[in-house]
């Protein structure tokens, strides 16, 4: 094995190590005065069962964030296979990012993709500083799972499929 690279600081270097890490994709949308408002989120992890907890961390420079955090609600839609429009969609830095997506929303105000394989129903539970992030920690209300439904799986900065 080749030494380690130590201080790694070079942001391209940090980006194509964590990239080894395959995850899976979500979305995070509400509405916002009536017109839904999300982003996609490739840092997703089930944090705890009591209280149900998750967690995404988001770029401290999203100017979408803001706007999510003073909602009641978020709806946590994690992606299927085939919704990587959906995810480049909700991942872009301008325009209408729910032009092509099929969505519908909760009583709450909390806004799920169509085709997803698990809708969440969240509160903001508490924030974290994490470097350039925030963690954030969600607390479950309520959710629809889809467990036959192949997830979405992001890899090397580009989409795969999961193999039996």
């Amino acid at each position: 094995m080749s030494p380690l690279v130590t201080t790694p600081t070079d942001p391209a270097v940090l980006r194509q190590a964590f990239g080894c890490f395959p995850s899976g994709v979500t979305a995070l949308c509400a509405l916002d005065a009536g017109t839904p408002v999300g982003m996609a989120a490739s840092t997703f992890t089930p944090v705890s069962l009591q209280p149900p907890l998750v967690s995404v961390c988001v770029q401290d420079t999203s100017s979408t964030w803001p706007r999510l955090r003073r909602q009641s609600r978020l709806g946590l839609s994690v992606l299927a296979e085939g919704q990587d429009l959906v995810c480049r969609s909700l991942a872009a830095r301008g325009g209408d990012r729910f032009a092509d997506v099929d969505w519908e929303s909760g009583e709450d105000g909390g806004v799920y993709v169509h085709g997803a394989n698990l809708w969440l129903d969240c509160s903001v539970h508490a924030e974290l500083p994490g470097g350039d992030h925030t963690i954030v920690l969600l607390e479950i209300h309520g959710l629809k799972a889809d467990p036959d439904r192949e997830p979405l799986v992001f890899h090397g900065s580009r989409f795969r499929r999961l193999a039996a």
